[in-house]
């Protein structure tokens, strides 16, 4: 199987617990909380790991949460490599209202990097040999990290022959698609930052997409329509694939268990159609699990094999 490097910026100490009802003003008795590694490229190393495959997290750890950061990621056995930072790794809280079902996520910004720490992982990164397949390149960016730093994670993958996937938004997205990267996964608000708000109808949608496609700026684009499904656009194809309907209990993590899939698929060489119909099937095997819980492998493959089935 092919390699696959996860990087994650701005991880975070997901912690998690509920309580009857929200109120303000009121100090609220909450359950025991749970804690679990969070943060975009963290999630995606996690969901590979669940659906079956391997990959190297790179990411930045500082301090008393980012020493618990790292122990919750060695727990689940994952293959990570932390990069030392002076600031705190940052936590973020979901709140479930168990009277209502209703989730409250609270994500925090993440330590101030300085110049060095930001430069010294593009470093890192590029020193890894033989170099990976396959990099990932999801999350937000913390304080004092340029936009366009996913543009020069891009850079050093083309440089080592690797094929970037980028899961981000904004100028952080557009930055990255100037550069040139294989894949990217915006939903469809997302796109339409990109592109302009104008753009609503899938046809119109579809030949933005293309457009990106003909310019070079990326290879594929597989964009989430939420309970839509994707739509997915290369130079070979244009096809929009539905989501199997199943009861929606979480939508945390939705999007990385997609990524995962998508990019596990791949480096098993599997087709591109095979690959994102499997990332769809890992995505909607994440709503089914409650909480911060990413997809289950059983899920996701009867999922898969039940959309496979029907073309």
């Amino acid at each position: 199987m092919k390699t696959i490097v996860t990087i994650a910026l701005n991880p975070a100490v997901d912690k998690s617990s509920s309580v009857a009802h929200v109120v303000p003003e009121h100090k609220l008795a909450c359950a025991a909380p749970r804690f679990e590694p969070g943060g975009g490229g963290v999630n995606v190393s996690r969901a590979i790991k669940k659906l079956g495959g391997k990959s190297l997290l790179l990411y930045l750890a500082g301090g008393l949460t980012g020493e618990r950061l790292q122990g919750l990621l060695s727990e689940e056995g994952l293959h990570h490599s932390p990069f030392a930072i002076n600031g705190m790794t940052r936590e973020s809280l979901v709140i479930m209202e168990e009277s209502t079902g209703l989730q409250y996520r609270f994500g925090m910004p993440g330590p101030r990097l300085r110049k060095k720490e930001w430069e010294q992982f593009l470093v890192e990164l590029s020193m890894i040999e033989p170099p990976p397949d396959y990099v990932v390149a999801s999350g937000s960016l913390p304080p004092g990290v340029p936009t366009d730093f996913y543009a020069r994670v891009a850079h050093v993958g083309k440089e080592k022959g690797t094929k970037t996937i980028v899961d981000v938004s904004g100028k952080a997205l557009k930055n990255a698609l100037e550069e040139g990267v294989y894949l990217i996964k915006p939903n469809v608000r997302e796109f339409r930052e990109l592109v302009g708000e104008e753009v609503r109808e899938e046809a119109q949608i579809k030949a933005e997409a293309q457009k990106i496609v003909e310019k070079g700026w990326c290879e594929i684009l597989v964009i989430s329509l939420g309970a839509a499904g994707v739509l997915a656009v290369s130079k070979d194809f244009a096809e929009h694939i539905l989501s199997p309907t199943v009861p929606i209990i979480s939508k945390v993590g939705a999007g990385d268990s997609m990524v995962a899939g998508i990019t596990l698929s791949l480096a098993q060489g599997k087709s591109l159609k095979e690959a994102i119909l499997f990332g769809v099937a890992a995505g909607t095997a994440a709503v089914m699990t409650p909480g911060t819980e990413l997809c289950r492998r059983e899920d996701a493959e009867r999922l898969f094999e039940s959309m496979v089935s029907v073309l």
